[in-house]
């Protein structure tokens, strides 16, 4: 599953463990001290590894696994052959990325590139910056005046941080991304090129010429959030544009100025979020999901992907399609559709 040079392992794992982290059931008759040596899916996984299943579409796979031991589901648990140890567990693939995280410390995180430990001698660190200790510098970095960095952050190669920005404790910065105008919490995480507290794209239009309007706020990330490589998010204009606390964003994400974002929201790769709309807590957007300027969107409401929001939606809402409507509302359409083209085809066929 994993190539060492890449993710090493940080050591084998004792079964007992990986049940405990897991949150399943050891079997009995299971051996605790034997080890589980690395992950790996259930056509391939030998016999010192772990895998996990969670659906039915591997059923087959499941029966012919040779892993040590499957995390598996209790509806799928009589399918796990003899030969290997069924780990019980309501979240099968939660309890896979717990043991995941425990086996490859190093692949949950933008990590140093350079093995740096401190500040490394090719960085550029303002005088009146502040690091805490533990603090992480790759060469290349850029860090302004008056930032503050909370201990044990690693800032990968080439990435800036900007003049009095904040950071705070067990942060991981991507190579070259940027954070400028912006205040970051714990444990945020920002992967490879993204580009936060930039610009907002405003201007007041006219016949004379577009006037750029100063964009004067900030960006205030809360604690646990991750971010995805090569999404931006803007500064506020006359506000702050916030993302909430343990919100999780994919790669190629653009959240415009004044956008604010509730706590554990989940926003799918390509979504494009305009300014001043706000999402409550639990959000969940889909990949390719557009979203107009100035909405709300009410506290877990899921958009299907590739859909457009043009108007409010209410909480607990499941909408899809351009413009979006309620997901009942969005089938009947399109099966309607689907069916006075069939007509069509048909009666042209006759003539």
């Amino acid at each position: 599953m994993s190539e060492p040079v890449f993710f090493p392992l940080a050591g084998p794992v004792p079964l007992r463990e990986v049940a405990a982290l897991s949150g399943a059931a050891l079997p009995p008759e299971a051996d605790g001290e034997a080890v589980i040596r690395a992950a790996a899916p259930l056509e391939s996984a030998g016999p010192d590894e772990l895998a996990y299943m969670d659906n039915a579409k591997y059923t087959e796979a499941l029966g012919t696994t040779r892993a040590r031991a499957c995390l598996v589901s209790p509806r799928f648990a009589a399918r796990v052959p003899a030969g290997t140890i069924a780990l019980v567990t309501p979240q099968p693939y939660r309890g896979f990325a717990k043991v995941l995280a425990r086996l490859f410390p190093s692949a949950a995180r933008p990590t140093s590139l350079f093995a740096a430990t401190g500040v490394s001698p090719g960085s550029f660190v303002h005088p009146t910056a502040r690091l805490e200790p533990g603090v992480i510098v790759d060469p290349g970095v850029v860090i302004g005046p008056e930032a503050e960095i909370g201990a044990e952050t690693v800032l990968a190669a080439g990435c800036v941080i900007g003049p009095g920005v904040r950071i705070g404790r067990g942060c991981a910065i991507g190579a070259n991304a940027s954070v400028l105008h912006a205040f970051l919490g714990n444990r945020v995480i920002v992967h490879g090129g993204a580009r936060i507290g930039q610009d907002g794209f405003g201007f007041a239009m006219g016949p004379g010429g577009h006037l750029k309007v100063p964009q004067v706020g900030r960006v205030i990330i809360q604690d646990d959030v991750e971010i995805g490589a090569n999404t931006t998010i803007d500064r506020g204009a006359s506000r702050d544009t916030v993302v909430g606390e343990g919100t999780k964003i994919d790669n190629l994400v653009q959240i415009a100025h004044n956008v604010v974002i509730g706590r554990h929201c989940v926003i799918v790769a390509q979504v494009g979020i305009s300014g001043s709309t706000t999402l409550e807590d639990y959000v969940v957007l889909g990949g390719q999901v557009g979203v107009v300027g100035h909405l709300r969107i009410g506290m877990g409401a899921q958009i299907a992907g590739s859909s457009n929001i043009n108007k409010d939606v209410p909480a607990g809402a499941r909408w899809g399609g351009t413009p979006a409507k309620p997901v009942r509302e969005w089938f009947r359409e399109m099966t309607t559709l689907k069916n006075l083209a069939a007509r069509a085809r048909d009666e042209g066929s006759e003539g």
